[in-house]
């Protein structure tokens, strides 16, 4: 996101490239517990879209299959599996960005 000029920007650069990159569904695995959210590890969540983009300026969240609405979960918290190579690279694009400690 070289050309983003503030967080806003960042955030919703990151956003379109998730979207316009992730192929769903795609099923992904829990790789990480987090206070924000009900998965715990190792569950299999099926991923099926995008989270809206006010749900997302300041971490990417995407929806997974959950009760009867689905549910945003944070997208640093899955392990893509049984994925296209691009939405795998992706999703491993946005955890590194995470793991470095970038912000918006």
């Amino acid at each position: 996101m070289a050309d983003a000029h503030d967080g806003d920007e960042r955030a919703m650069g990151w956003y379109y490239y998730l979207q316009d990159t992730l192929t769903f569904p795609f099923d992904a695995y829990c790789c990480a517990k987090r206070a924000i959210s009900p998965l715990h590890v190792r569950d299999l969540v099926e991923v099926f879209d995008m989270a809206p983009e006010d749900e997302c300026g300041r971490e990417m969240f995407v929806m997974i299959r959950w009760e009867k609405d689905g549910l945003a979960a944070p997208l640093s918290q899955l392990e893509a599996s049984n994925a296209s190579d691009a939405t795998m690279t992706a999703v491993e694009d946005w955890k590194y960005w995470v793991k470095a400690g970038y912000e918006f």
